[in-house]
């Protein structure tokens, strides 16, 4: 049997749990009504070519808040029946905290490769693993063995 004290805790609870859920609904609302700066960025430089016959084209702008974006594409055959749009470019900008980012890309038949100096790199790979893997490389036949 359910006693009275054990129903108001419940009803406690309940409440509590129903008034954090208004709070956070109210906190929600409040922050994605919050006013966004909706005042249009005017382009100050912008030029383009193509796409011309080839397959190539190039394009570049400016905008009046810094960002500036610059791209060339062509076409590559790579063989008689395959071919690829590679393009190389690049875009620069300053973050929220006005700090220059850069970043230059090439895209071909080996995938989208952005180099950058905020981008992060790997770590170096251990001299023991190096030498592991040299040393696998050195001895295929006993890799297949297995």
């Amino acid at each position: 049997m359910v006693t009275q004290d054990e129903v108001t805790i419940v009803n406690e609870n309940y409440e509590k749990s129903a008034n954090s859920c208004v709070v956070l609904a109210i906190l929600v609302v409040s922050v994605s009504t919050a006013p966004v700066d909706n005042t249009p960025v005017p382009i100050v430089a912008y030029t383009a070519d193509g796409p011309n016959p080839d397959g190539s084209y190039v394009f570049n702008y400016e905008t009046g808040n810094g960002i500036k974006v610059e791209e060339h594409g062509q076409l590559k055959q790579l063989n008689d029946t395959n071919s690829v749009v590679v393009v190389q470019g690049s875009y620069s900008y300053s973050d929220a905290d006005g700090v220059p980012v850069a970043l230059s890309y090439v895209a071909d038949e080996n995938g989208f490769q952005p180099k950058g100096e905020h981008l992060p790199t790997p770590h170096p790979i251990p001299a023991s693993i190096l030498k592991a893997l040299e040393y696998i490389a050195a001895h295929p036949e006993q890799d297949n063995t297995r």
